[in-house]
């Protein structure tokens, strides 16, 4: 963030309006649709039921509105088997909705869990649609909320207060692992396509992703009514005001699950993560740093695809083996079954090269790779700031579910790319297949003729012919260094699982401009990268014998 900077560049600004129409493309809702709340409940007694009815499956919907922290409307439904009643209490499963979507996106996976003996309730997250309040992001009146309304289920429902698990996907899963650690109730948590790093989600590197952030903040003034406190963050976000990055990260950490890792891991629930790796909202860094913190029963599953693209087809009611593995997780912590999910490895992961359907077992992520291959960076480089050179990380959204259904990553044509504005630098062709599986890491110096500035690493997969498909990036930005010393980064890339074919090499390109990100290079900057003897500049490549 650079304090003399007010607005986006044009390019940059160009980029945000594009992903709030890719997000209006994956089915937001035009802002008529966030009506004015209904008058909030009092009371559990006086909760209004706006439908009730039964399918023929012997399942029960009761669309209600349940009063949320402070007394705030929120609407939700209940999904339970039709005969159910309280002489026979059912355990129960709470979902709160992701980002922008009504209350009814859960409803085909709830009508599963209802068919199976569940008590499912699902709402809208403050600040939606007709649920009332603002969006608080994440914030504690949202994680009290989830508390109310377990508090109204075990109050109107057939629910078992020994038997309760939360469970959601994106902002949903962000909430109920916040909510594992302040509700000791909560005995089971399914967080797919979440966060547990707020900061590292969305400024990872100290970098702001402008992409991701514009969505998020188009979709929710298209279908919600955002809080005084996230506009002003979001101000601050865009407009690069260093002088409120304290402010910035400071409200991210509250909002983010590894801050309470230690109540987490004291309430004990049993924690299924489940990511993909090109998501471009939540990069899966995050949720594999926080998995070998908890010291409960885990699981962590990664897989091709980007933000929520995994989980979609579940939603839709279509078979899905996320949602499939959430149910068994569900059904061995809640019910108590012998299904054996709990007898697998606990990572379990799919290379994004692979057919997606054949998992890799690991006792921990830290067990992933077999071998860290070091490779020298040897030569200096030295490039031009502020001028794309053609490599990028793709779009948000679009980016990574082009790679998950149609094996097509973000491509550069490594040859041609601008020396003036790229550094390169290529391993020889590889004899054997290469099995990258981890985080990639980058070690090199720096020196610019400017203070502040931001780089981009790519690695790709370089066939034959030059072409190079992405196998991961990440930004990084610095500021206040003095011009002309040289000072030593370190760069974790975001964790992958990639198959480089035999033949093929490695190459990592490193430039100044990427659409998904803010950059904070000067006009006229220069950097250059270089590898001292005293301290060599090298990239550590994860691999798996």
């Amino acid at each position: 963030m650079t304090p003399a900077r007010k607005a986006l560049r044009p390019t940059t600004a160009v980029a945000i309006s594009v992903t709030v129409l890719a997000g209006a493309a994956f089915g937001l809702a035009p802002a008529t649709a966030a009506a004015a709340p209904a008058p909030a409940a009092t009371t559990a007694a006086t909760t209004s039921t706006a439908a009730s009815t039964a399918t023929s499956s012997g399942v029960s919907i009761r669309f209600v509105d349940i009063p949320g922290d402070g007394g705030v409307n929120l609407a939700a439904n209940v999904v339970a088997p039709a005969n159910a009643d309280a002489s026979h209490r059912l355990p129960l499963v709470v979902l709160p909705t992701s980002w922008s979507l009504p209350q009814v996106e859960y409803l085909a996976q709830a009508k599963k869990l209802a068919e199976t003996g569940y008590v499912v309730l699902t709402y809208n997250t403050r600040g939606f649609w007709q649920s009332g309040g603002k969006i608080e992001t994440a914030g504690p009146s949202d994680i009290a909320d989830a508390s109310k309304a377990i508090d109204w289920a075990l109050a109107n429902t057939p629910a078992d207060p020994d038997h309760i698990g939360m469970a959601g996907l994106s902002y949903g899963a962000g909430i109920s692992l916040l909510a594992a650690g302040a509700d000791p109730r909560i005995k089971t948590v399914v967080a797919m396509s979440g966060w547990a790093d707020l900061v590292g989600s969305i400024y990872s590197g100290r970098t702001q992703h402008a992409q991701a952030a514009g969505l998020l903040a188009g979709a929710g003034t298209l279908t919600g009514r955002p809080s005084e406190e996230f506009q002003q963050i979001l101000d601050d976000f865009f407009s690069s005001n260093l002088t409120k990055e304290k402010d910035l990260i400071a409200w991210g950490k509250k909002r983010s699950a590894a801050t309470y890792l230690d109540r987490i891991n004291a309430n004990g629930a049993a924690i299924m993560l489940g990511n993909s790796w090109s998501d471009s909202i939540f990069p899966p860094n995050s949720y594999a740093d926080f998995f070998e913190k908890l010291t409960g029963p885990k699981r962590l599953e990664l897989r091709p695809g980007d933000h929520a693209t995994a989980e979609l087809t579940g939603l839709l009611g279509l078979p899905n083996t996320t949602w499939t593995h959430a149910r068994q997780w569900l059904d061995r912590y809640l019910k108590g079954e012998r299904n054996g999910i709990d007898r697998e490895q606990p990572v379990q992961l799919t290379s994004r090269t692979g057919n997606g359907a054949d998992y890799e077992g690991y006792p921990s992520w830290s067990a992933v790779p077999s071998e860290q291959r070091r490779v020298p960076l040897a030569a200096t480089e030295k490039v031009t700031a502020n001028r794309d050179s053609g490599a990028n990380a793709g779009t948000v959204l679009l980016g990574g579910a082009l790679d998950q259904f149609l094996k097509l990553p973000p491509l550069a044509s490594i040859p041609l790319l601008p020396r003036s504005y790229a550094a390169v630098w290529q391993t020889g062709t590889y004899a054997d297949e290469q099995r990258v599986r981890g985080t990639v890491k980058l070690h090199t110096t720096v020196t610019s003729d400017r203070s502040d500035g931001t780089a981009v690493a790519y690695l790709y997969d370089v066939g034959p012919l030059g072409v190079g498909k992405l196998i991961t990036h990440a930004p990084f930005t610095f500021h206040d260094r003095t011009p002309g010393t040289p000072f030593g980064v370190d760069l974790e890339l975001f964790s992958t699982a990639y198959d480089v074919p035999a033949g093929h090499r490695l190459a990592l390109v490193v430039d100044t401009v990427d659409p998904l990100y803010i950059e904070h290079n000067p006009d006229g900057a220069h950097l250059t990268f270089s590898s001292p003897d005293s301290d060599p500049s090298h990239l550590t490549v994860p691999v798996r014998n």
